[in-house]
């Protein structure tokens, strides 16, 4: 965490971000600022908006009303997959991996949106194809040594526990070479020792190798512990930000989770 420093600017600047679903509102006037170089959590009950944040800076969804800036550059309505060669990259709650397909099939096939060759060279495999292909392959492998799936690259992932599958998920993210990591819930149904081992592999991630990283999550141990800020949605609405010390005391907050009546 020591390359955040106080002349760290907006990474990613959401402002007034606003996405509906017929009479449904998912998101109302929405505005948050992640700086390059933290982990920063976005929290909120079910059904609070959350996954529809992702949803627009990924490109999936495009809001009716808003900006979403992304090192300076507006990137609403943008296609995912030219959002992606800016630098973003994610990794979903539900896990979006090819079943039949082995870890390291599954990593390689990350990489696709960065190959720059025409149909003859990917025929004949020669010059800029060659180069580049074998450049993603040693890319791939240096993550599948960082994330420990060594013992299990050759295998098809619909066979693998779901605690490695969604670090395959994550390694599939990271084998895009992102600036800004968007991680959608990485402990759920997770047991004790597995969401110990995603917690490690983040804090890695975050301090080895420089990146920005933004969590969905419920673990509010893990949101705690790894977050340097805390936003909260609720019902679309931002209802609080802050430090996880001032989120975890923080009346509006509990309300939401708890339903108390603040005093």
């Amino acid at each position: 965490m020591a390359f955040l420093t106080e002349d760290t600017s907006p990474q990613l600047e959401i402002t007034d971000l606003s996405m509906s679903f017929g009479g449904i509102t998912a998101a109302e006037n929405v505005s948050l600022n992640i700086m390059e170089g933290e982990i920063s959590s976005i929290i909120g009950p079910n059904g609070a908006g959350k996954t529809t944040v992702f949803n627009c800076v990924s490109g999936i969804y495009r809001a009716q009303k808003g900006s979403i800036r992304f090192e300076g550059r507006e990137i609403m309505g943008m296609k995912p997959h030219r959002i992606a060669r800016l630098g973003i990259a994610r990794a979903f709650q539900n896990i979006e991996l090819f079943r039949g397909m082995t870890v390291l099939e599954n990593l390689m096939s990350a990489r696709g949106y960065r190959m720059n060759y025409g149909l003859l060279r990917a025929a004949l495999y020669f010059g800029r194809c060659m180069e580049q292909e074998t450049k993603g392959r040693d890319e791939v492998e240096e993550v599948i040594d960082f994330l420990d799936l060594q013992h299990v690259r050759k295998t098809p992932v619909g066979s693998l526990p779901y605690g490695l599958q969604k670090r395959v998920e994550l390694g599939r993210a990271l084998a895009m070479k992102p600036k800004l990591l968007l991680v959608d819930e990485p402990v759920s149904g997770m047991n004790l020792e597995e969401t110990e081992d995603m917690a490690r592999y983040i804090l890695d991630i975050h301090e080895e190798m420089a990146m920005t990283i933004v969590l969905i999550e419920h673990d509010m141990g893990l949101v705690m512990d790894l977050s340097h800020r805390v936003t909260v949605l609720n019902f679309g609405v931002k209802i609080a930000e802050g430090s996880p010390e001032e989120i975890a005391h923080n009346p509006d907050v509990i309300q939401a989770y708890l339903g108390e009546e603040k005093r």
